[in-house]
């Protein structure tokens, strides 16, 4: 069987209450109506509710659908695993819970075709429902990152809907030096430094970025502790940029 054009992989963490709401279902009716052959790739990173289960008879059901299931290590480990499994071209990571519809698709791939390496979903200005603390928060991430990072022209690093050619995704994600550990953690680890080194590895790199506005709808999450997780985010930055003049990504 040769490999398939596109691979998506979606990250879960305790998300059965998603999963009932049928955020997979409309993965798999967008993609069951593509020309293309596709594969869908389920990375469970260790939940504690009822999503795993729910996550293997959704695949069982739904053809092109398959699960791993990880230890707890968070979202980037929880990323990088299925981007390692995933054999299409382009390599999509998607939230599971469809902040960003599964046929935001559609304005990422033709960037492909005209030279581009990476194609990054952005919110833009337009973070329907989200909190003046969100807002705020990524007002001021995006100062920072200029600053520290020199990350200037990407105005969204955090959004969930991010593709890659295979081969760079790869070679990107091997050089990861902040999640990279293989240490099981606890409780739930979503933090801003994963897209961030990624995008700053892009860059360093030489490859293509193309930053695409696509829909977004604000999903409440414990997960998002605006005080928390600028302080981390403001701390990887700062470890990106340490690590950089140490030579850790040449």
């Amino acid at each position: 069987m040769t490999n398939p054009f596109l691979s998506v992989v979606i990250p879960s963490y305790n998300e059965e209450t998603n999963i009932r709401l049928g955020s997979l279902d409309k993965v798999s009716r967008y993609l069951e109506r593509q020309p293309y052959a596709w594969e869908a790739i389920l990375v469970d990173d260790g939940s504690t509710d009822g999503s795993p289960e729910l996550m293997d008879a959704f695949a069982k059901a739904n053809p092109g659908f398959s699960v791993m299931h990880n230890m707890h290590r968070g979202k980037a480990e929880t990323v990088v695993s299925g981007v390692i499994k995933a054999k299409g071209s382009i390599v999509l990571f998607s939230d599971l819970d469809q902040a960003t519809p599964i046929s935001e698709l559609e304005k990422i791939l033709p960037w492909f075709d005209k030279g581009f390496d990476v194609v990054i979903g952005s919110r833009n200005r337009k973070r329907e429902g989200a909190p003046l603390s969100r807002i705020i928060m990524a007002r001021g991430f995006m100062i920072l990152r200029g600053l520290i990072l020199g990350l200037k022209g990407i105005t969204d690093t955090q959004c969930g809907f991010k593709a890659f050619k295979r081969h760079v995704a790869k070679d990107i994600f091997a050089r990861l030096e902040l999640y990279a550990s293989h240490q099981e953690v606890h409780g739930p680890m979503v933090t801003a430094g994963f897209d961030i080194e990624t995008l700053f590895l892009a860059k360093q790199l030489g490859f293509k970025i193309k930053e695409v506005p696509v829909e977004w709808h604000y999903v409440e999450t414990r997960r998002v502790n605006p005080i928390k997780d600028s302080i981390q985010g403001f701390v990887d930055m700062l470890r990106i940029r340490i690590n950089a003049w140490q030579g850790k990504y040449r």
